[in-house]
């Protein structure tokens, strides 16, 4: 038995960081979900009725890429100059701007969406940092904790997630724009007050200093090395995702700016990638072989990430196609179809606990270990069964059957047992797998993945536009909606059967410091 392990206790700074989490996680969820709603019926006013759904689906989908792609340059930042604690701390004032700029210019499209690109900079470039910062308390004598601490990160998480569903709906109809998204502007504002308060407290690693062993060096390295007698594929495979990046930028007038860049970064890093996994050895000699299997890892880990990116496209979709569905069910006078979503971070704080003391207890007795990558197999394929469910519900609208807006708390009950097999899972897994020197970029990389998910879904948008594609799809039998919903769920079921797949011969490392 392992005595000092036993008696390890919690880091006493980690509260600071969970109650910075709750009210910033308030703050986020509390404008993000009523950001649909609000779009259809005020900004875009503008616009033809039978267009403002499919218009207010775009800037929601292209305000969660843009949050979910800057944790790049925030990691970034954290790792290579400032750190975590002073990058989290200004991006955060930045975070408070953007609230402002959403309550002050609720009838100015120009300043409002000033204040969504301030969001998803401040929002995104603290993303991967907080998590990470929170793996950081730990050691190797406590590390037992961090499971439980990642779990209680991610539930308070969804504490303030309630909260913010369910009342910010309310504070828009009753009290406008203003007050609505003033609140949560309120509430960052206290995030960072409590975040700045523990400053004393935390475990501060310092930015790591050049390295010439670094990830970017090793892949260099593997792509223009020479091998005696030996043709360079790999060099080749990187250029093409280079030449293809370029590439897409020429589909700029057809698909805008925010979808040609997302798929100009896949394409480069599946080609820079791929280019380097083919060639990786000619990196030993010019690097340790540390470094090397160490990068080796990292694109492992971007294989598992890439995989989980269908269940992104699903999830995010409650925040604008689920709502719209709810618009054409029966619902009572005092209830908004945005309020629904309350349901999902509900359910996450009753499944998180019921996960860790009922279900994998019970699993493990029955002699099945959940590990990181079954339960996330298990929840990119219920993200699936949800679509399925919703995509059925849909039908019967479609067929003119009258419904209640609580049928749809089965998909919701099986879209978040998703989640939280997904989410809550992939943030520890992508911090155990990280290389010391690459935690703050590959934590961005996780949150990459809600990036890409979400350019599936404007890519999904682009294409029913077409008159072609719409013909297509009328020749089903099935009505536009239904046949979305049905080809998102086919397509996370079939990314749950790869991942499961390539999740069999992948070999877990343990990169906690010493």
């Amino acid at each position: 038995m392992n005595i000092a392990s036993d008696r390890a206790r919690l880091p006493r700074q980690i509260p600071y960081i969970i109650g910075n989490e709750g009210c910033e996680r308030f703050s986020f969820y509390g404008m993000r979900n009523i950001l649909t709603p609000f779009l259809i019926t005020s900004l875009l006013l503008y616009l033809p009725e039978s267009e403002r759904p499919g218009a207010a689906k775009d800037v929601f989908h292209s305000f969660v890429i843009g949050v979910y792609f800057f944790p790049l340059l925030g990691g970034w930042l954290a790792d290579r100059f400032f750190g975590k604690y002073s990058t989290v701390l200004w991006m955060s004032l930045v975070y408070c701007l953007g609230h402002a700029c959403l309550a002050i210019f609720e009838h100015h499209r120009t300043g409002f969406f000033i204040g969504l690109g301030l969001i998803a900079l401040g929002a995104g470039g603290i993303k991967p940092l907080v998590a990470s910062f929170v793996g950081d308390q730990f050691d190797q004598s406590n590390k037992h904790l961090a499971k439980v601490v990642f779990d209680a990160f991610y539930w308070i998480i969804n504490f303030g997630s309630f909260f913010a569903s369910l009342l910010m709906p309310i504070f828009l109809r009753q009290f406008g724009a203003a007050v609505a998204f003033g609140i949560p502007g309120a509430l960052m504002f206290v995030a960072t007050v409590v975040f700045w308060s523990g400053r004393k407290q935390y475990v501060m690693l310092p930015p790591a200093p050049p390295d010439p062993h670094a990830f970017s060096r090793v892949i260099r390295t593997a792509l223009l090395a020479q091998a005696p007698g030996q043709a360079r594929p790999g060099l080749w495979v990187a250029v093409a995702g280079v030449a293809a990046a370029g590439a897409a930028f020429a589909l700029l007038p057809q698909l805008g700016f925010v979808v040609v860049a997302c798929l100009a970064l896949v394409a480069l890093i599946g080609g820079v990638g791929g280019g380097a996994w083919l060639q990786m050895e000619r990196a030993r000699g010019t690097h340790p072989d540390a470094a090397v299997d160490g990068a080796r890892n990292v694109l492992r880990v971007l294989v598992i990430f890439a995989l989980t990116t269908p269940f992104f496209s699903l999830f995010d979709q409650k925040a604008s196609t689920w709502v719209l569905q709810g618009n054409e069910m029966t619902m009572p006078a005092w209830f908004q179809s945005a309020q629904m979503q309350a349901l999902n971070p509900l359910l996450v704080m009753l499944l998180i606990p019921f996960n860790n003391l009922v279900l994998y207890p019970l699993l493990r007795r029955r002699g099945w270990e959940p590990t990181a990558l079954r339960r996330m197999t298990a929840g990119i394929a219920f993200s699936g069964l949800a679509w399925i469910v919703v995509g059925g519900l849909q039908l019967l609208l479609d067929g003119g059957t009258p419904l209640s807006i609580f049928w749809q708390v089965l998909p919701y009950a099986l879209l978040t047992l998703g989640e939280v097999l997904v989410s809550a899972t992939g943030l520890e897994f992508a911090y155990s797998q990280a290389p010391a020197s690459m935690k703050g970029v590959v934590m961005s990389f996780w949150n990459l993945t809600t990036t890409v998910g979400n350019l599936w879904v404007l890519l999904a948008n682009a294409a029913v536009r077409n008159e072609a594609v719409t013909g297509a799809i009328a020749g089903t039998g099935l009505g536009l909606v239904a046949f979305q919903m049905f080809f998102f769920a086919a397509f996370a079921l079939l990314a749950a059967l790869a991942f499961g797949l390539y999740a069999r011969r992948y070999r877990e490392v343990d990169n906690y410091r010493a």
